[in-house]
């Protein structure tokens, strides 16, 4: 299929040269971005774009799509973490194939709507006889047409312990190890262009051993996978490490292995100079996560000090219970303007946020053929329509949008691999009435416990 957007009026590429290309035609086939620019060829379908700006898709490197389904409950929305995490757990317990597989659809519907191309996902819960999630939430990304990264996360230290989750909502680590390698052989695909991807992610210092740690590096090496998991984002958890392990919650991943440019870290808040320089020698990566950060009270991430250092950092919504929206857009922008509140000139611009949440976040997942719209890369983008009264006089400056000014409306195109997914902010592969019937009746269920 040969896929032409003509004429269009703005193309904001995110390449290493941080090109912009004006009133000209972008060609997509098999995947991928063809040419920028005329070609002689005659199109098997096309799209004006004369009024529109394109954007490379968004990459959100760190979710919770299950928690989509605990969005707004009251009696949690003053918690911080471990408070949080201990309210949740007596619901989450309740997952099954269904849940996951309609809250995921649910969640990577939001992010697609919004201009995210590719989604990472952190499931970590997996409750005794629940199912086989991860098939779930792959065929919920095949349904909606994202592209999908997903891991094997894993918690084995419950209350008895002395970690935090309950003993409903953990497992073995030798059950946990052997389910990993099965979800490798199974679900992870290193192709280029790849549609999914499988990565290995014990939960936290709090809820996963030094064994389990250690052991699924080992596993996660051996396959050419990468590794995955929270760090340093409370100071309760430094708390913990430091009276359990002696150590800071750095100090104590990296001596089990867990880092290198294989490993990305979610949050990554309270880390000091020497660590930073450690990740930054390492080549170790950091998913940003800043309204669920605020919303928690867990801090403001040392973004500044991090991008010095060449620190590869990218952009993600984190759960949805924990934030409680999937809009990367929206994340943009409350990203850019936390970090010039806390560090003035210092903050990265509002281009250099959407840098983070393309370019950089493909970086951060591993993925070279995703992030930028240049020829060879994954035809992954978004557009939006540059005649509006909201975005007057706010799109003579395209790069900084997002941070700047702020979009508040779906896509009106998007395309992951190629394939037209969103049209007029209307995703085009599900139907949303039905999604919403049968997420309503599992909604009871779910949460009857409450």
């Amino acid at each position: 299929m040969l896929t032409r957007l003509k004429n269009v009026d703005t193309i904001v590429t995110c390449d290493d040269c941080d090109r912009v290309w004006h009133q000209t035609d972008l060609w997509l086939e098999n995947g991928g971005i063809i040419k920028v620019g005329p070609l002689d060829r005659i199109p098997d379908e096309e799209y004006d774009c004369s009024d529109m700006i394109v954007y490379p898709g968004l990459i959100n490197v760190h979710h919770h799509l299950y928690q989509y389904f605990t969005r707004n409950l009251h009696k949690v929305q003053d918690y911080e973490l471990f408070d949080w995490l201990k309210a949740l757990y007596g619901v989450w317990k309740n997952l099954n194939e269904q849940t996951v597989f309609l809250s995921s659809c649910a969640g990577m519907a939001e992010l697609m709507r919004f201009g995210c191309t590719t989604c990472f996902d952190h499931h970590y819960v997996f409750p005794k006889g629940s199912g086989n999630l991860l098939a779930a939430q792959f065929e919920a990304a095949g349904i909606l047409g994202i592209r999908m990264h997903a891991s094997r996360g894993s918690m084995d230290l419950s209350e008895k312990d002395g970690g935090l989750p309950p003993d409903s909502v953990v497992q073995t680590a030798d059950e946990i190890l052997k389910d990993s390698e099965d979800a490798i052989r199974q679900f992870h695909d290193a192709k280029r262009f790849s549609m999914r991807r499988l990565v290995l992610a014990p939960c936290s210092p709090f809820s996963a051993s030094s064994a389990l740690y250690r052991e699924s590096a080992n596993l996660a090496r051996r396959y050419g996978v990468q590794m995955h998991t929270h760090l340093c984002e409370t100071k309760d958890e430094e708390a913990y490490t430091t009276a359990v392990f002696g150590k800071r919650p750095f100090d104590y991943i990296a001596s089990l292995g867990w880092t290198g440019p294989d490993v990305f870290y979610a949050h990554g808040i309270h880390f000091n100079d020497r660590e930073l320089d450690a990740i930054a020698e390492t080549g170790t990566k950091i998913a940003h996560c800043p309204v669920s950060n605020m919303k928690l009270s867990s801090g403001v991430m040392r973004l500044p000090d991090m991008l010095d250092r060449g620190i590869p950092v990218g952009l993600a919504v984190d759960g949805s219970a924990s934030n409680d929206g999937s809009d990367l857009m929206d994340e943009m922008r409350s990203a850019y303007l936390v970090h010039r509140l806390t560090w003035g000139k210092r903050a990265p611009n509002g281009y250099r946020i959407l840098k983070l949440a393309t370019s950089g976040s493909a970086k951060v997942l591993g993925r070279s053929d995703l992030g930028s719209i240049e020829e060879g890369k994954a035809a992954d983008l978004f557009a939006i329509r540059k005649r509006s009264s909201d975005l007057l006089c706010a799109v003579d400056n395209p790069l900084d949008l997002f941070g700047n000014v702020g979009y508040h409306r779906p896509c009106d195109l998007v395309f992951v691999n190629g394939r037209l997914t969103v049209r007029d902010g209307t995703l085009v592969n599900v139907d949303e009435d039905a999604l919403i019937r049968l997420s309503q009746n599992e909604l009871k269920r779910f949460l009857s416990c409450l």
